[in-house]
């Protein structure tokens, strides 16, 4: 009886653990995984820059349009004695034209002085205190547009703007500043209405 419980096997102990093909398998599965995690913080750290760049590019163009904004809108050059008085450019000696009177440095004393010709982009390299526009992660270039305006206010109370720096009574200033070698901009539209007569300080 006892021989007879002896000679019966046991089942076999099923084997436990994984085969070299599965790790194998998971090896090049985590592998894949890993890869583009670090594709992923490659790239990341790569355009890291970018939103800096862009902050800084903002600021510029916000400082040279606050500049260009602050400027005066007379009919005469603000040197002239009737800069205060005029009513038109007709009781001026000097009439306000497109581009800076000889002699006249940054920061202009009127808005036309901004550009040396109306709807055309005037480049500008460094602020009114000659700091070049450059930062210590890129360069960047700077420009002013200037061009009357006649669609500003509501229908039926637009402001009467034309075509000549007389009748120009609504300028819109365009600051456009590029960075990232030339491929990404900021742009900024700002509006100056004439306030003459009485327009100095």
């Amino acid at each position: 009886m006892s021989m007879l419980s002896h000679s019966r096997r046991e089942p076999a102990r099923r084997q436990s653990g994984v085969t070299l093909v599965e790790l194998v398998i998971s090896i090049v599965i985590i592998g894949i995984g890993v890869a583009g995690i670090l594709q992923v913080l490659s790239l990341t750290t790569q355009r890291s820059a970018d939103p800096l760049q862009r902050k800084q590019a903002l600021a510029i163009a916000e400082g040279l349009m606050e500049e260009v904004r602050l400027a005066r809108f007379t009919y005469c050059d603000p040197a002239d004695p009737a800069a205060a008085t005029a009513t038109s450019a007709a009781g001026c000696a000097t009439a306000e034209q497109a581009g800076p009177e000889a002699g006249n440095a940054r920061p202009f004393d009127n808005v036309n002085d901004y550009v040396a010709e109306f709807d055309k982009d005037e480049p500008y390299s460094a602020d009114a205190a000659g700091n070049p526009h450059a930062g210590t992660i890129g360069a960047y270039t700077a420009s002013v547009t200037i061009r009357p305006d006649a669609a500003l206010g509501p229908v039926g109370g637009r402001i009467a703007s034309g075509s000549t720096p007389a009748q120009m009574e609504v300028l819109r200033i365009t600051v456009t500043v590029r960075y990232n070698n030339g491929n990404d901009s900021v742009v900024l539209d700002g509006y100056r209405t004439r306030y003459a007569p009485q327009a100095l300080p």
